[in-house]
């Protein structure tokens, strides 16, 4: 068990429930938090995982913990499949994505389905490409999460992840620590009106495995390649795995 998953937003039950609750919770402020708290940098951020997917053409892609939806439209702009789906457990969530589906006339490609992405329903094979943006952390099971996410790619098929992570070099390290302990929750929580889930936040992106050992736990997932690359002074690391 790594140490995120042992981490919850609140007090009983499950996490898989928690997270779920927390989502739906948070999603009518969540996209408004995502790019003030991170001076839109997120965006680049999705933007740059998406690319590495694009020699490579996919047709068919799965979005998991797709939240919103910002990382599915913008892959659906970018790369142009014939389908895409999301996949989330959290319907408050989902509902705000498929209203932005909707205005930008997409229902055609991009469509929602609720999912635990530990226990995916899809057969294997199924997709070319998976992806995944700041999602992983929120698994209960970390190894069983992306050995599904393996599994339902075609061999040769490639995962792409953006996560956040821990600056590992001085001054960034020490100022995000700063940053994600004080600015972070207490804007969180005026915003969201939700006390827990930016503390939650916080305490998952430091105890979740980064870098070299992330890349090893996607080799033991099932892929037979792994990188990774930092993004922003390590604030967010990008993976890339092919099956």
């Amino acid at each position: 068990m790594y140490q995120q998953e042992t981490i919850k937003p609140y007090n009983s039950g499950d996490k898989a429930t928690q997270v779920e609750q927390m989502f739906d919770n948070i999603a009518p402020a969540y996209d408004t938090l995502n790019h003030r708290l991170s001076w839109n940098i997120d965006r680049g951020w999705r933007r740059k995982a998406i690319g590495q997917l694009a020699p490579y053409r996919p047709q068919v892609m799965l979005d998991i913990a797709t939240g919103t939806g910002d990382f599915a439209l913008l892959a659906a702009e970018l790369l142009q499949p014939q389908r895409l789906i999301g996949a989330d457990i959290s319907e408050g969530m989902m509902n705000i994505g498929r209203q932005k589906v909707a205005q930008r006339g997409l229902q055609h490609i991009i469509s929602f389905e609720k999912e635990d992405c530990t226990r995916l329903s899809y057969p294997d094979g199924t997709f070319d490409a998976v992806t995944a943006a700041f999602g992983i952390r929120n698994f209960a099971d970390l190894d069983k999460g992306l050995s599904e996410m393996c599994r339902v790619l075609k061999k040769g098929g490639h995962l792409s992840i953006v996560e956040l992570t821990t600056p590992v070099t001085f001054p960034m390290r020490q100022l995000f620590h700063v940053y994600s302990h004080t600015v972070l929750p207490v804007y969180g929580r005026l915003i969201s009106h939700d006390g827990s889930a930016y503390s939650y936040l916080t305490k998952t992106i430091e105890a979740f495995p980064q870098g070299e050992r992330m890349v090893d736990i996607l080799r033991k997932a099932g892929f037979s390649e792994a990188s990774f690359k930092r993004l922003t002074f390590g604030i967010c690391t990008m993976y890339f795995a092919t099956k």
